[in-house]
């Protein structure tokens, strides 16, 4: 295998875990902590996990391991969109498990939740794991995105575990895939099969979190790969002073990854989608809150500047989600084929005219036509818009063209307006890990086995007290149900767990709007550079500003 040096150097680094969680498994025990109960819908969710509802939380600290001792073979799979990290947290479970009995087994499961349905599977062993010790990526067993949901899953997941012995089924992944673990574990309890089921937190769009839950993995790692492309294209801008560079970077559900990046950037604009969605804003107001700053730069003689638009940002103007569902019950059924037979644009527009309110086909008709078109590209497995095809920051780009046109024909605006676009998504997914990411995924890994040792089911991997050194991390583990209430989903209520949006009156937001009114004038531009892995703690292992902000 041809290695570059930052790979060879990476393999040789040895992640931190808490404090409790070192100095030998021997010396791990339990402090119970309170019962738990979830975060709405408290007894509908209890009559859907009778079983595993309302247990205690639980942390490890130092002192005698009083486990009952057994052999264990433990499955894992990754599950949904890559994060960084994701490596390490197989690792440490390896290490952990192998720490504990060097008979025991880790069984990877290739392909995501399919490859527990497929049975198809590789057993680690020490060489095999330590190729991708502190690496990006998910391609040590890869992943998917089959839900596991059905009893008929359910049936065939009891025997492969069965057939090769599985005390326990650790799955790595985000709200649904964790949703998936919490009825997957109360499954194997209804029917006593003896398995457990573990998660751990995932997901760099950063809506996994709680009072619990300080941060999901790959958040920290994704958002410094995406702050530092910004604050090279902001030192660009500064530099040829020309273009407005309009940025979507990922996050579809919550704008986390969007409010991080200009916290470490301090771009002149960035929209989140839950003001958007509180303050109900229209399009057109987003494009004229946009132009205001560029004809305020303008004026300063600065004809540039950066805007940073979350994935997900139409979804939270309501004009536009009113605009999506009238879409989606317009191709409903074999509508889709109809409206796919007809000739041309000019025949669908027609189509697309008749079928709609008057109100929805007005918001459509001030739309880009490359927006138009996006808004009936292929629908995703339910029938639905696939809102993360839409180009929003051309869109936007554009629509601020529009409203600089007119100011500028009223005589309010002088400037030049010239765009670059850019979409920041996969180049953040699978990022060599950050030290802390490499250290807080190895722990959660670390810790499942822990949770499993000592007999635990239907718990999520817990690391907290995040914003300080790894040695003062706490590590146990909380129910999953716990995060869960009832939604809406498909027409059918399921439990699942609850997103976490960008909090308005949260410690992140709140700095950045004290500053923004600032940045979107000036050009207060910051630079974060490269992720750094070597060199002094206040650089190496620093944390999110999300995390600093609400930590205190």
């Amino acid at each position: 295998m041809n290695l570059s040096p930052l790979q060879k150097a990476r393999y040789a680094y040895e992640p931190k875990l808490p404090g409790m969680l070192r100095g030998g498994i021997s010396e791990i025990s339990v402090k119970v902590g309170a019962a738990t109960e979830s975060v709405a819908d408290q007894d509908k969710i209890k009559a859907l996990f009778p079983n595993t509802y309302g247990k205690n939380e639980i942390t490890f600290q130092k002192g005698a391991n009083t486990s009952a001792p057994k052999k264990q073979v433990v499955g894992v799979i990754l599950s949904g969109g890559q994060a960084p990290g994701g490596h390490n947290v197989v690792c440490g479970l390896y290490d952990a498990i192998k720490a504990t009995d060097r008979g025991n087994v880790l069984l990877g499961f290739k392909g995501g939740p399919s490859g527990l349905i497929e049975d198809d599977f590789i057993e680690f062993d020490d060489e095999y794991i330590d190729e991708y010790r502190n690496t990006g990526g998910f391609d040590i067993i890869g992943s998917g995105r089959t839900k596991l949901e059905t009893e008929e899953q359910f049936k065939i997941v009891t025997e492969v575990a069965k057939k090769h012995g599985l005390t326990a089924i650790v799955i790595i992944g985000g709200d649904d895939s964790n949703t998936n673990a919490a009825v997957l574990a109360e499954y194997m309890a209804a029917h006593n099969t003896g398995v457990q089921v573990i998660g751990c937190p995932k997901t760099i769009d950063g809506d996994l979190k709680n009072e619990d839950i300080e941060a999901s993995f790959g958040f920290d790692t994704a958002t410094k790969t995406y702050s530092e492309l910004i604050g090279n294209i902001e030192r660009d801008a500064n530099s040829a002073k020309k273009y407005w560079h309009f940025i979507k970077v990922m996050g579809r559900s919550a704008s986390h990854v969007a409010l991080e990046c200009a916290l470490e950037t301090q771009p002149n604009i960035c929209l989140i989608g839950e003001e958007v969605a509180a303050k109900k804003m229209s399009l057109s107001a987003i494009a004229d809150y946009i132009a205001d700053s560029v004809e305020k730069r303008a004026a300063n003689g600065d004809n540039f500047g950066v805007a940073i638009i979350p994935e997900g940002i139409v979804e939270f103007v309501p004009e536009f989600s009113s605009l999506i569902a009238e879409i989606n019950e317009l191709l409903a059924g074999a509508k889709t084929e109809e409206f796919n037979a007809l000739p041309d644009w000019a025949a669908k527009y027609d189509f697309i005219k008749k079928g709609l309110s008057a109100e929805a086909f007005a918001v459509f008709d001030i739309l880009p036509q490359f927006v138009q078109q996006q808004l009936f590209l292929e629908r995703d497995p339910h029938g639905n818009v696939q809102v993360s095809l839409i180009e929003s920051e051309k869109l936007f780009a554009e629509m601020v063209k529009e409203k600089l046109a007119a100011r500028k024909a009223a005589g309010t605006y002088k400037g030049k307006f010239a765009t670059q676009h850019h979409f920041f998504g996969y180049e953040g997914r699978c990022a060599f890990p950050s030290n802390f990411d490499a250290d807080y995924c190895y722990s959660l890994g670390y810790n499942a086995f822990m949770l499993i040792q000592y007999g635990y089911t239907g718990y999520l991997s817990k690391v907290s007290n995040l914003s300080r050194p790894a040695e003062e991390w706490v590590a146990g583990g909380m129910p999953i149900t716990k995060m869960m209430n009832i939604e809406r989903r498909n027409g059918e209520d399921k439990p699942v767990i609850r997103k976490a949006l960008v909090e308005l009156d949260g410690k992140p937001f709140k700095y950045f709007e004290s500053n923004r009114e600032k940045w979107a004038v000036e050009t207060a531009f910051t630079y974060p550079g490269a992720i750094q892995y070597y060199g002094p703690s206040e650089v190496c292992d620093l944390t999110t500003r999300t995390l600093a902000l609400e930590k205190g």
